[in-house]
């Protein structure tokens, strides 16, 4: 069966997102979600823009952002490496409105305290933001460290889902 790779864009409180996705048979599966700025977003083609293709994504993303929806459930095909793929993975058991630190994810995947590093590598190069939620990874004293979207992108998602509260200014 041919595979076309298309792509749209979705606005949203964290700017105009673009989605890739590979089509097949009239059936999307997910590849990427980059919000504006980020460093190795896809490049991608006006002619094979789709914004049909991603009618589901875009449900479930006006929902999440609406507050109505905690859990995606969409064909996802990142690519990366077993290790990455295996990190990735690892992120759907972080609930919604919760947080984990690098070292408990490190920790549950088997690896040593001595490269929890490459776990945090890996959180850097996830594809899926959102979908596969690296944004619940904090620092073990609570820090927000870095966020492929950017550190002001992780507050906010994680002030939207109730893991932090609001600041007051």
């Amino acid at each position: 069966m041919n595979t076309h790779t298309v792509h749209t864009t979705c606005p949203s409180p964290l700017g105009e997102l673009l989605l890739t996705g590979e089509e097949s048979g009239g059936r999307l599966t997910l590849t990427s979600l980059s919000p504006p700025g980020r460093r190795g977003a896809p490049a991608v083609r006006a002619e094979d823009r789709d914004d049909r293709a991603f009618a589901e994504v875009r449900r479930q993303l006006d929902a999440y952002f609406a507050g109505r929806l905690t859990r995606f459930s969409l064909p996802l095909a990142p690519v990366g490496t077993p290790f990455q793929l295996r990190v990735w993975q690892a992120l759907e058991d972080v609930p919604y409105g919760r947080t984990t630190s690098y070292g408990d994810l490190a920790a549950r995947l088997g690896v040593p305290r001595a490269e929890i590093r490459t776990v945090g590598q890996a959180l850097g190069a996830n594809p899926l933001l959102l979908v596969r939620p690296c944004h619940r990874v904090i620092g073990s004293d609570g820090s927000m460290r870095g966020y492929a979207a950017g550190v002001e992108r992780k507050v906010w998602l994680l002030t939207h889902e109730g893991a932090l509260q609001p600041a007051l200014v």
